[in-house]
């Protein structure tokens, strides 16, 4: 079982008090899909402070999954991908592609996303979009690979690639 931290990135619901929709939306699809929530928190849209929270669940071992919900769009105050950038040791763009080409299927405007993806430490970052629908469509999009993403990157051994015959 893979331990999950969710970080919702909204003005609206850390300072204004609305109710935070994505969150609980999609900590019931890795429930289902079997995996452990540790930790869901909701922040501003400010990079440094979203990047220091990043560093600190990455660096402190707690998960192997950190999601961040929101700030991917085109406002201004839109700054998730920038505060992952600066934070991630390893880019693994192919799930923030995939999330992108199957969202265009769904919506053109899909297209629109900035979220990306990457590694600190053993911790797998992934920027997911901010509404709740979206959010939840995005992750069913990469739930496979995911999970084999999660074994490669928690595993001590990586084994996949048929290691022996590369001796």
């Amino acid at each position: 079982m893979y331990r999950v931290c969710l970080i919702t990135v909204s003005d609206s619901s850390a300072l204004l008090g609305k109710k935070d929709l994505t969150g609980p939306a999609v900590a019931e699809l890795l429930a289902k899909a079997g995996y452990q929530i540790i930790a869901r928190t909701v922040l501003p849209d400010e990079r440094e402070l979203l990047a220091e929270k990043m560093r600190q669940i990455a660096d402190g071992g707690r998960a192997d999954l950190l999601l961040t919900l929101g700030g991917t769009g085109l406002n201004e105050r839109d700054v998730t991908p920038e505060a992952t950038g600066e934070i991630i040791e390893k880019a693994v763009p192919g799930f923030s592609e995939l999330m992108r080409r199957k969202s265009f299927e769904v919506t053109p405007n899909g297209i629109l996303s900035r979220g990306i993806s990457g590694i600190r430490k053993h911790c797998l970052i992934i920027n997911l979009p901010g509404s709740p629908r979206a959010a939840v469509e995005n992750l069913s999009f990469i739930l496979q690979p995911l999970a084999h993403g999660l074994k490669m990157l928690t595993q001590s051994k990586n084994d996949c690639a048929h290691m022996d015959a590369l001796r």
